[in-house]
């Protein structure tokens, strides 16, 4: 169910040119200052320039710059959903259960581990038609960060929040990641249900083989991706601006190492695959190649199949801004500025 959506979603990407202008108007006011300085001494060149009005130039410049951002977004086309349906697709279910241990920063899959996972399921989300999704972060634990739904848009926005502090327990539990699994899909015996687990496979918490076997007898197929170096490499971890490593309760550098056995087993104890990614190729497409193989069940959904464009708010603010832009005046009026309101006797 999508309330809010945008029509025209790329020209939101022209929002990036804010901040450019910006920096360029600081640049500027910065290069009109040093010119104000080699005439002479600052204030006594204003008080030589009565007129000039610096705030209304800065007043004048922000105006500008709600309005274009207003513009952006009117071109983006805001829309409210106006009716709400019961929607029946064919697809399957999919329940996606990312790593966010600590190991997960690990760089030996450029940028790291975890920032390369949630892009390529950035771009999974994306390409969905049909489906239905869910999201499991876990490191000790396992927590929900998505129900199944078949909301990709909100799915996208939840997925860009993820990092390794969303799980106040570290450790890595694949097995209670699968237990979460198999209770986040929609109940019924016929429908076809697909888990893939993102992770380096270091297990320190349960024992996800006797998992799985449950996820097997209750007909849920698991993939898994082994992402990271069988080799291992240390945990960068950020203190303040200091770059550290992760180290143990001795003091030693922890090396974090693939560990595709455990995965394996995983994956062929229901049936499922197992993809080894790299930097170029998480393998979430070759996993759900295997997906798409699954008989498509009928989903039903509730959504909005209807929708009213809401840019005429926009368009108010938009030329009020301007229309405040256009009255006022760089300079001050000398007849105005002569007009005393309010007088003081001393």
């Amino acid at each position: 169910m999508q309330l809010f959506r945008f029509a025209n979603p790329d020209f939101l990407y022209l929002l990036l040119l804010l901040p450019v202008m910006l920096i360029l108007w600081i640049l500027n006011e910065a290069r009109k200052k040093r010119a104000l300085r080699r005439i002479g001494n600052i204030s006594l060149v204003r008080k030589l320039m009565p007129e000039f009005s610096l705030i209304r130039s800065n007043l004048k410049f922000f105006f500008q710059l709600i309005a274009f951002a207003t513009l952006i977004i009117i071109l983006a086309r805001p829309q409210f959903g106006a009716r709400l349906e019961e929607v029946k697709r064919h697809g399957v279910e999919v329940i996606i259960a990312l790593d966010v241990s600590n190991s997960m920063l690990a760089e030996d899959i450029r940028p790291n581990r975890l920032t390369r996972a949630k892009q390529a399921l950035s771009r999974l989300i994306d390409n969905l038609e049909n489906d239905k999704i869910g999201l499991i972060v876990f490191a000790g634990d396992a927590y929900t960060q998505i129900p199944i739904t078949a909301d990709y848009i909100s799915a996208k926005m939840f997925l860009s929040t993820i990092n390794t502090d969303i799980v106040p327990k570290q450790g890595t539990a694949i097995g209670a990641a699968i237990d979460l699994g198999m209770k986040s899909f929609s109940p019924g015996e016929d429908k076809s249900k697909a888990m893939i687990i993102i992770t380096d496979g270091e297990n320190h918490e349960d024992d996800p083989l006797s998992r799985s076997k449950d996820a097997e007898k209750a007909g849920i197929i698991i993939h898994t991706i082994g992402i990271g170096s069988v080799e291992g490499v240390p945990v960068p971890l950020m203190t303040g601006r200091t770059m550290n490593y992760l180290t143990d309760r001795e003091g030693n550098t922890v090396i974090t190492r693939l560990d595709e056995d455990i995965l394996k087993q995983i994956a062929a104890a229901t049936g499922g695959s197992y993809v080894r990614a790299s930097s170029s190729n998480i393998g979430l497409e070759q996993i759900f190649g295997e997906i798409r193989k699954m008989k498509q069940e009928e989903i039903e959904s509730t959504m909005y199949t209807e929708y009213n464009d809401q840019f005429q708010i926009f368009t108010i603010i938009a030329l009020l801004f301007l229309l405040t832009d256009f009255l006022i005046m760089d300079r001050k009026n000398r007849k105005l500025s002569g007009i005393k309101l309010f007088k003081v006797k001393i």
